[in-house]
């Protein structure tokens, strides 16, 4: 996909083949390998928004990639590098929510501070989720209402969770129930900021390039993507 960003003319075909499938849902891709080759083939091209990161890199200096799905700061950068380091013999939807649990159980949140459009929000947080389309983690609907062409991205603040709160809500997030939740606040916004005291894992469609300080910017109609009639 990087490689594809601002070239004109050119198309993208998605024919899913990963344990996830997240970045197809939200599109209705067919997962059924005849059934997505037919959508290359025949589907209509649809011209979504793609996101811009800026970070610091694991290696040390700045670093900037794009993202198609979404990106996200804190706990979750945690989640996708353990599920990553599993088989996911038991699927992308098992993995997740174990590695969530897993993670979960030994995280500790520190003050936020994030800027949406200039509009700041400060606190405890477990994660800052920057969408722009609606599922991650193996099929969580996590910002029901992100649409990949409307210029902005469902920004989703999630707070300082117990383990109460996790247990009782995380099966809702697979349906998109959980919100709206008294410890999440939702924003929309074409640039987001995100810093904190201790470095913050970033996660870009499900890999973790690196850290905190990170801006997040839309970058309007960037790519253009094979989808069902």
């Amino acid at each position: 996909m990087q490689g594809l960003v601002g070239r004109g003319g050119v198309e993208l075909a998605v024919i899913p083949r990963g344990t996830g499938w997240d970045f197809v849902r939200t599109y209705g891709i067919p997962r059924r390998l005849e059934d997505a080759v037919a959508v290359a083939r025949d589907g209509h091209a649809r011209a979504i928004d793609l996101g811009r990161a800026s970070y610091h890199a694991w290696a040390g200096g700045e670093a900037g990639s794009y993202f198609a799905n979404i990106a996200s700061a804190g706990m979750s950068g945690a989640i996708a590098k353990r599920a990553n380091e599993t088989s996911k013999a038991l699927g992308g939807k098992v993995s997740y929510a174990w590695a969530t649990l897993t993670v979960f159980a030994r995280w500790h949140n520190d003050e936020v501070f994030v800027t949406v459009d200039g509009e700041r929000r400060e606190g405890r947080m477990h994660d800052v989720v920057v969408a722009n389309g609606r599922f991650f983690g193996g099929g969580m609907m996590i910002c029901p209402e992100a649409e990949p062409d409307d210029g902005v991205f469902d920004v989703l603040l999630i707070g300082d969770l117990t383990k109460r709160d996790l247990l009782v809500t995380l099966p809702k997030t697979y349906k998109g129930r959980h919100l709206p939740h008294p410890k999440a606040e939702l924003l929309r916004g074409a640039v987001v900021e995100i810093d904190a005291p201790r470095a913050l894992p970033v996660e870009l469609d499900g890999e973790q390039p690196g850290t905190t300080p990170v801006r997040f910017e839309v970058v309007p109609r960037a790519l253009r993507l094979r989808v069902p009639v």
